[in-house]
């Protein structure tokens, strides 16, 4: 089933003649970009979409394709999430735990790249803060919805090759702040983070993968002066053409969201979970530094460093899971 899918497929080639009617899904992030096609191609299919956004106001905006498109049976509604205030997470989690109604699907998908050092209304560092630690209590504390069959898929990237995340000094409280390293930390955690709760929850059939969506152009580089990531692009395929390589390619966005779509719907559980994809296939280990475009590096897929990471988080947080 999975080999027919690439680089190239969209969420509409990978979810073709597939019926969502009855699944209920959230996708944090739905006010731009990736989570506005993924919630869209999910309710085109008949999910019951819950799209959680900061920006209320713009996410009903954002979302009028989703509504435009649904299927019989697919629907949108928003909730109120700040990933950068875990007052904002919890009463979000609250509220859906309230509900009480279950998921089908968690898709971690919002996130924030390379700004400059900040700090979240917590006190994290911005980046690791925002994109692992919010969705970390936000997660554990609606698991208790996710019944078996479930999946929960973490928008890692292939920039957690920039870093490992670092234990000790997570909120570079000693460590220059470099945005690209920041960066790096945080999307490496998305990936422990779904090889530790795979572990978690795999003997009550709840299952997490973590996927890189691949190069697009979106809001997340609204941080990025454009003349910087021409200088970027530039680099890396002089760097492809030196090895023999095509050059970067940017994924339109229907492309880019296909890889969370194929993770969460399409690609047998067994295959993927606990590991980390890119254009629909699992991404195969890569040591060479030289290789920044493709696979996943080993410290990203390290069940002691997810465990140590787990338990981090649990004490940054205050709550344990």
């Amino acid at each position: 089933m999975s080999q027919h899918f690439g680089a190239k497929s969209t969420t509409d080639d990978v979810l073709a003649g597939v019926d969502l009617t009855g699944k209920r899904v959230l996708v944090t992030g739905v006010s731009a970009g990736l989570g506005v096609e993924t919630a869209r191609t999910l309710a085109a299919h008949g999910a019951s979409v819950v799209g959680a956004a900061r920006d209320l106001a713009k996410a009903e905006r954002a979302t009028a394709i989703v509504r435009e498109d649904a299927a019989t049976g697919g629907s949108l509604e928003l909730v109120a999430l700040d990933l950068a205030d875990l007052a904002s997470v919890r009463a979000c989690a609250d509220a859906l735990v309230a509900d009480g109604r279950s998921f089908d699907l968690v898709i971690a998908n919002a996130g924030v790249m390379a700004p400059p050092f900040g700090k979240t209304v917590d006190g994290f560092e911005t980046q690791f803060g925002t994109n692992h630690l919010g969705h970390f209590v936000l997660i554990n504390r609606i698991a208790s919805l996710l019944k078996a069959g479930s999946r929960v898929v973490s928008l890692a990237s292939s920039g957690h090759r920039f870093s490992d995340v670092d234990l000790e000094d997570p909120n570079f409280e000693t460590t220059e702040y470099v945005p690209f390293t920041a960066y790096g930390r945080s999307k490496t955690a998305n990936i422990l983070f779904a090889v530790e709760f795979d572990r978690r929850h795999k003997d009550r059939g709840v299952r997490a993968v973590a996927v890189h969506p691949g190069g697009i152009q979106t809001e997340l580089a609204r941080h990025l002066d454009p003349a910087f990531i021409q200088a970027w692009i530039d680099d890396l395929n002089a760097q492809a053409a030196a090895q023999g390589n095509p050059p970067i390619e940017w994924k339109t966005i229907p492309q880019g969201a296909a890889t969370s779509v194929w993770a969460s719907v399409v690609a047998p559980i067994e295959t993927v979970a606990g590991l980390y994809c890119e254009d629909c296939h699992v991404a195969p280990p890569v040591e060479d530094a030289s290789e920044v475009r493709f696979g996943v590096r080993s410290y990203a897929l390290d069940p002691a460093r997810a465990q140590a990471l787990w338990a981090l988080s649990e004490t940054m947080v205050g709550e344990t899971f």
